[in-house]
């Protein structure tokens, strides 16, 4: 780590961290506090992903959407509009929309092969938006000034790397430029969180291999065909298959490549020195 002592990390003149941990748990809410201090450069995987490694298969996908109307598709063809996405550090729906759910088309599904195409497509950007950190502190500090780094990092973060590799070149990039901390939730909070998924179902990345499992496995509990499947319906049964599924890789990579706080002393930070003073005892808690 970057940093190996409590004291390290009170006396660093450039603080450098990357948050991880199930949406929802805290990370936007800490990096949004650091940089309205403006004393800290906030980088979202999510908006790098959306924006500029992503940006073109959404805004392919709306115009394809366009072209269906007469009125829409002669003004495309003339230049006469320009269709673009508008994805902001509060607002990812274009890239969630784009991702889409499986299930049938008459209920707003994609085919599964055209998931499967569009999940690949995340996972590449992902894993590039990830490895773009380290040029993200040097031109933040280079261009912009600033002493401090936060790197929000998507939820998915634990399904494009191998914790238990030490050779993962994704984390290995990462951990030898940031001090990488896991926002740990209980299983009240996992609770919660899943709640609140089943209020407002969004789409998400997997991993190939557990994604192709739970959609084999709900089609076979529930009898249903590919064309049938309810795509909200089937998003909100893999949702909880996908905490537990992703619980222990977080834990392996707060174990081989960072350390980890608790949801609930996240969720009582009201000030940058409480985060830098939580960070600090982590530490300590580590040594």
């Amino acid at each position: 780590m970057i940093y190996q002592t409590a004291a390290d990390w009170r006396d660093a003149p450039h603080k450098k961290v990357l948050l991880f941990g199930m949406s929802g748990l805290g990370k936007t809410h800490v990096a949004s506090m650091l940089r309205g201090t403006g004393q800290w450069f906030h980088y979202s995987v999510d908006y790098r992903i959306g924006t500029r490694y992503m940006g073109e298969h959404i805004a392919d996908n709306f115009k394809r959407e366009a072209m269906r109307v007469p009125l829409l598709r002669e003004l495309l063809l003339t230049d006469s509009v320009y269709i673009a996405s508008n994805i902001t550090f509060d607002n990812l729906a274009p890239l969630s929309t784009y991702l889409g759910k499986p299930g049938g088309a008459a209920k707003g599904g994609l085919p599964f092969a055209e998931y499967l195409r569009r999940q690949d497509q995340h996972r590449v950007a992902e894993n590039a938006a990830l490895l773009d950190a380290p040029a993200f502190i040097a031109r933040a500090h280079d261009l912009y000034g600033y002493a401090n780094f936060v790197c929000d990092s998507g939820g998915s973060i634990c399904e494009v790397v191998n914790p238990e590799n030490p050779a993962d070149p994704v984390l290995s990039t990462l951990a030898a430029n940031l001090l990488m901390v896991w926002i740990e939730g209980s299983d009240e909070h996992s609770e919660e969180l899943a709640r609140r998924f089943d209020r407002a179902p969004k789409p998400m990345y997997y991993q190939p291999a557990f994604l192709e499992a739970a959609w084999a496995d709900y089609g076979s509990e529930t009898g249903q065909t590919a064309e049938s499947v309810d795509p909200d319906a089937f998003v909100r049964w893999t949702y909880r298959r996908a905490l537990a599924h992703r619980q222990p890789r977080y834990a392996a990579m707060a174990r081989h490549w960072g350390i980890k706080v608790a949801a609930a002393d996240v969720a009582r930070l009201r000030s940058p020195h409480g985060f830098v003073e939580l960070v600090a005892h982590a530490l300590e808690a580590q040594a």
